[in-house]
């Protein structure tokens, strides 16, 4: 009596979420037992096929019974057979169990050394030309394994990469965080890009100070290079003036030939008709290429591998 009060309790139809947490622990492992039994239609039989002790099953299903406060068995026997309360449950039961077959295999084939996935993000800018030559060579000798890619900026990366969304990511700045892991790969020289027909596009180089008076455009606040291009041009002694600002440098190398300002930029996968693009002298404008993971989370061989890939890749990440 006392044992059917307790599982009364459990059952009872409060909405809280911790009862029905703890009502999932407390059948979870009990599941596969009883889809064991109702397929076969006698415990004996089913302790065999699941090869666990007869005892041990029989015990389960009263215990399963009781959590639940309902039969779902009609006992004949040695034979047993399901009540329709035990018919209703099994249809949900198979639901699970074919649920959980399904993670298990999929998690499985992810980690699989020859054919598992890489979930990879990395930042618009490498997306041209970068990232693509990097997988290439990768699946030269990595043919099989499969990749997940995320394209977006520094930021959004990284909070993908706290939420498990993300294996690894290629990103600038190179982060300094205590859960995260961070190495330097290359470093991207900046320009500063105007339009061709501007008072300076004849120069090949040029001193950030002398655009104090230009109006910039510029990535979004949160972007890694508006953060660098806010602190080179305070270094340089002003604060940008700014027009636009998009989502995307080749977006912004476009304005700038269409004559809305001029921009700090990496240089273009691609020569850009209508911009003249100028070395920066002073202050030292670039930004560092890095590659971060997850503190202390361990990988799977793929992941493994292509992480071992890329920091093989210091120094010649970029092309000179």
């Amino acid at each position: 009596m006392v044992h059917q009060q307790r599982s009364q309790s459990r059952l009872s139809q409060t909405g809280d979420t911790q009862d029905t947490d703890d009502m999932s622990r407390l059948l979870a492992p009990r599941l596969a037992y009883f889809a064991g039994v109702a397929r076969t239609e006698h415990v004996t039989r089913a302790a065999q096929e699941m090869q666990v002790p007869q005892s041990t099953l029989s015990r389960a299903m009263v215990r399963l019974e009781q959590d639940l406060g309902v039969e779902l068995f009609a006992r004949h026997g040695r034979t047993v057979s399901l009540t329709p309360a035990g018919r209703t449950f099994l249809t949900s039961v198979e639901r699970a169990l074919a649920e959980i077959e399904r993670a298990a295999d999929e998690v499985r084939a992810d980690a699989d050394p020859a054919t598992g996935k890489v979930a990879f993000g990395f930042l618009h800018t490498m997306g041209a030309e970068t990232v693509p030559g990097l997988l290439h060579a990768f699946r030269a000798d990595h043919p099989r394994i499969r990749f997940s890619l995320v394209q977006n900026y520094g930021e959004a990366m990284l909070e993908r990469l706290r939420a498990g969304e993300l294996d690894l990511c290629l990103t600038s700045p190179v982060p300094d965080a205590p859960d995260l892991v961070a190495r330097r790969l290359d470093e991207q020289k900046l320009r500063l890009v105007v339009p061709v027909d501007h008072r300076l596009a004849a120069r090949r180089r040029i001193r950030l100070a002398e655009a104090a008076d230009e109006t910039f455009v510029t990535l979004e606040p949160g972007y890694g290079l508006r953060r660098i291009t806010d602190d080179l041009c305070a270094q340089a002694g002003f604060k940008p003036r700014i027009a636009f600002e998009g989502e995307e440098a080749e977006t912004l190398r476009g304005l700038v030939a269409a004559g809305l300002g001029v921009a700090l930029l990496p240089p273009p996968a691609f020569p850009r008709p209508g911009v003249a693009e100028l070395t920066v002298t002073a202050p030292r404008a670039a930004r560092e290429i890095g590659v971060a993971w997850l503190a202390g989370h361990p990988d799977t061989p793929p992941v493994a591998a292509f992480k071992k890939f890329l920091l093989s890749k210091r120094g010649t990440l970029l092309p000179t």
